[in-house]
Formats: C-alpha cells, structure tokens, sequence
C-alpha cells in the first residue's frame, strides 16, 4: 500500500533525504504524542457519551438521542474536509492549535449546558475538532518521522485513542463511585468537561512545536524549514534548503506539469477511503459507544440501581479498553517490521472470528457462560482491530500521499471514516431492535 500513493512522486533528495534517514530521539517521540492528542481526546470523546447517557435528563427524541451519541461524528466529517486546504495553505502546526482551543471551547460548553440544543451543538463543535485534529496528526508526522520508524511513530495516534477510551471510563466510574447520588447532577458535567483539560494542555505545548519542514519548504520559507529542521537534529544551511527545494520542484513540474492529483495519488486515496468504510463497518466502535449500555445487563443484579447498573457497564467496558490499549502496542511493534499489507489481513480475519464466537454467544448461551463467551469475543474482536486495523487505516492516511496534496487527500479519508462512523452507529439501535444483539 505504501507505494501506491508515491509512484509518480518525486524521490527524496538533499535535506529531506537526510530527515527521512536521520536517527529517531526522544524529541521524535515527544512530537508524534503531542500531534496526537487530538487521538486522546477522540477517544476519550467515543467513549464519554456512553457513560453518562443515561444519567442526560433532558427530553430527546429518538433522532436527538442518536445524534448525541453519533453527531460528534458528522461534525468530525465537515471537520476533516474544511481542514485539508486550510493545513495546506495555512500549515499543520496552526491547524493543529487551532482543534484543540475548538475542542476545549466545546468540552466547557458541554459541562455547562442548559438545554438540549445548546448539549447538541456542543458535541458538533467537538466533532469539528475532532475530525479536523484526525486529518492532520497522522500527515504531520509522516513528514518528519524517519522512514524506517514512520510506522510506529504514526500507529500513536491509534494508542492515543485507546488510552482516551479507556481514562474516560475509568473517570465516570471514580466520579460516579464517589458521588453516585449526584449521577443525574453534577457528575455527568464533569465527566463531559474534563476533557478541556488535555485540549487546554494541547494549545499550550502545540504552540511550541515545529512546523512541518516538508510544508514549510513546498511555501518557500527556507529560513523557517532550516529552523525546523535544526530543532529535529539536522544542522544545514539556507542555501542548501533553497538548493533541494528548487530540484524538488524542478522534478514535480517535469512529472505533474498539470496537476499533483496524479493517477497514483487518485488510486491511493481510494484505497485509504475504502480501508476506512470497512474498518468503521466492522463495527468496532459499537462496543466503546454502547457498551455500558449493552454490556450492564451481563453484570448487575436483579436489585441494581441505574446507577450501578451504568457502574456495572462501565466495569466490562473499561476491561475492554485496557485490552485495546494493550493489543494496541503489539500494532506498535510490527507495523514497520510485518508490513501494512500482512497486519491488515490478519487483523480482519481475527475480527470476522471472534465476533462470530460473541454472536453465537449471545444467541445461544445463557447465565456465566453467555457473559464469559461475550466478553471473550469481544476482547479478541478488540485486540485483532488494534493489532491490524485501527492503527494500519491512520498510518496509511499519512504515508501515501505527496506534500502538496497530503493535507487534503488525508483530509477526504478522514471524511469518509467519520460518515461511516456515523451511519454505523445511527442505526445500530435501530439494527439492534430489529435483529437482536447476536
């Protein structure tokens, strides 16, 4: 997949060449979790709704309802596409500034609302954030990650999520521990508004971050590329960026004399859009949005209160969660060493297995063994996503696509994921009541 979107690029030559060869530091580190906090707060956002849903009590009707829990997710899809000429014109680094401020703008806004309308508009703020965040991250670090560690550098942001979705179940249930009598008050704010916290903290250390060098050299400020790069360990000069820069553009005009959206370019956005539609159709976000809900009738007692009944939910998806994170780092691990391509299959055929174990399961189980055969499933459905799929769509998104379109290109993928995401789990409830669980 990695040369689908690079056969008709020019190669890497003078600085950039040294960048993509260059020793992976600490600071390498430090950049690639910083872009992707955006990453932490989608997945904590997943996550958070289904945790306080039932404890919202304004008057929504079904639509209201679905699009509380999915809305977030057609925000995140206008996000994706206003941000790609924007990150191309305007830079990653002010795009990415600028997702976090909206997304602690929304956060706030959420603990504080006072009605359903403004509850609604609140999470399409956040899902502009989000879907703009989710088409920059992964593109910012692909042009500064070295290529032998641009996999694993990348596969952050799918870390990132897992750790969202599960701080985010693990602070409902210590809010809602420590203060159940007050779940239809003040803990479901809280809940929704602790996420400014990580965006606030974005804004700040975001600030200080470099700019993209490949971006910064496509717009011609040398100065600022030798900067940038000086900060990521490679000491050239002006003349020598100015130098790369004008070979560069003298191969593209020889090579795309019309256009960068190139036949290879066309042929790898199609593949990261249709990798997207299927990783959101497995349905791997329905376990994280409906969980508490779907999975507290395993757990509680016939007395449970609806309280602990959400407490209770709660536990069984947080146990999930920390099996997302874990399988996460072994996605980590072999990206760059087993390939896009190997971990993909392997990761949707795991899937198609163990949600096939769940589903019989559920149909024909009864009592311990339902729950344990359930949450079996459900864990390895998780760990072979997390494995060969989740982090494989994001790292894809980034790699393939040349500098000049890359903000855009990775910005319709995106799109696509968020629209799907969004009609998966519109409907679910729907598909859950017409079919059944199993």
């Amino acid at each position: 997949m990695s040369t689908a979107g690079t056969t008709d690029q020019p190669r890497e030559e003078g600085v950039l060449a040294g960048l993509d060869s260059h020793a992976t530091t600490s600071f390498y580190w430090y950049l690639a979790l910083l872009a992707c906090v955006g990453g932490f707060l989608f997945g904590y956002d997943t996550a958070v709704i289904g945790s306080v849903l039932n404890f919202i009590l304004y008057h929504l009707s079904n639509f209201a309802t679905g699009y509380l829990v999915a809305g977030a997710s057609l925000g995140a899809a206008v996000g994706a596409l206003v941000a790609g000429p924007l990150t191309d014109r305007y830079g990653r680094k002010s795009l990415l500034i600028a997702d976090a401020a909206i997304y602690a703008v929304g956060a706030i806004l959420s603990a504080v609302t006072i009605n359903a309308g403004m509850l609604l508009s609140a999470r399409t703020l956040i899902g502009l954030a989000v879907g703009a965040d989710s088409a920059i991250a992964t593109a910012y670090i692909a042009e500064f990650a070295p290529a032998n560690r641009r996999g694993q550098l990348s596969i952050i942001q799918q870390w990132m999520i897992t750790v969202g979705i599960l701080v985010s179940y693990l602070l409902a249930l210590l809010i809602l521990k420590l203060a159940p009598h007050s779940a239809y008050g003040a803990d479901w704010r809280i809940i929704l508004g602790l996420r400014a916290v990580p965006a606030v903290l974005g804004v700040v250390l975001r600030a200080r971050m470099p700019e993209s060098p490949r971006w910064l050299m496509l717009k011609g400020r040398y100065a600022d590329t030798r900067k940038a790069l000086g900060l990521l360990g490679i000491d050239v000069s002006e003349a020598h960026v100015r130098e790369t820069a004008e070979r560069l553009a003298e191969q593209v005009d020889k090579q795309q004399s019309k256009s960068h959206w190139t036949p290879g370019v066309k042929r790898a956005l199609m593949v990261v859009c249709v990798f997207f539609v299927f990783q959101q159709i497995t349905g791997i976000n329905i376990p994280f949005y409906y969980g508490p809900q779907l999975l507290s009738g395993f757990f509680n007692g016939p007395h449970s209160t609806p309280v602990h009944a959400a407490m209770a939910g709660l536990q069984a998806v947080a146990i999930l969660g920390a099996v997302n994170v874990v399988a996460t780092y072994f996605g980590f691990r072999y990206i760059d060493k087993l390939g896009r391509r190997s971990l993909a299959l392997a990761g949707y055929a795991g899937m198609t297995v163990f949600m096939l174990v769940s589903a019989l399961g559920v149909a024909f189980l009864t009592g311990t063994p339902k729950t344990v055969v359930v949450m079996v499933g459900f864990s390895f459905f998780i760990t072979a996503f997390a494995i060969g799929v989740g982090g494989t769509g994001w790292l894809i998104q980034g790699e393939v696509f040349p500098t000049a379109v890359r903000g855009r290109a990775a910005a319709v993928g995106a799109s696509v994921d968020w629209v799907a995401n969004f009609v998966i789990i519109e409907f679910f409830p729907t598909l859950n009541k017409s079919f059944g669980l199993a």
